[in-house]
């Protein structure tokens, strides 16, 4: 039986996906010292907030109330960057964790794209293949510092 998702769950998982990743930036950006790579996080924060925008905006249209990330999550996520760059905050290591987050939210966006079939709304299926897109580039442009 094929499970799908309301435009909301999709909705809500595209601006949650988005905040987390904004999370993370803002997490991570006083533990890189390398330059380029501190404007290459720089970019992508700028993406993930016109993301996030979208998705309040589609969500203000549809009178969804999104929801930020959870303190137990945003905390995990700290003590991981925190864990992850205490010894090595090399371009190499955040680039490492940076595309480690982007993969994991591209796998959860492609299921969500494809739990939602045919029903999503052309405007919600829009913005999610857009930051699939987005992170897609994202990861690409990380290897790069690998």
């Amino acid at each position: 039986m094929e499970q799908t998702k309301s435009n909301s769950e999709i909705v809500a998982e595209i601006y949650r996906n988005a905040q987390l990743a904004l999370t993370s930036i803002s997490d991570i950006m006083p533990e890189v010292d390398d330059g380029a790579i501190r404007e290459e996080i720089m970019r992508q924060h700028e993406e993930y907030e016109k993301i996030c925008s979208k998705a309040a905006k589609i969500a203000l249209e549809s009178g969804l109330d999104l929801k930020e990330p959870g303190p137990i999550k945003k905390a995990m996520m700290w003590s991981a960057i925190k864990m992850g760059t205490a010894s090595d905050n090399s371009a190499q290591n955040i680039a490492q964790m940076m595309i480690r987050g982007t993969v994991n939210g591209i796998t959860s966006l492609k299921t969500t794209l494809t739990d939602g079939g045919k029903t999503i709304q052309p405007d919600v299926r829009q913005l999610l293949t857009e930051l699939i897109s987005v992170e897609e580039s994202f990861e690409k442009r990380l290897k790069k510092f690998l």
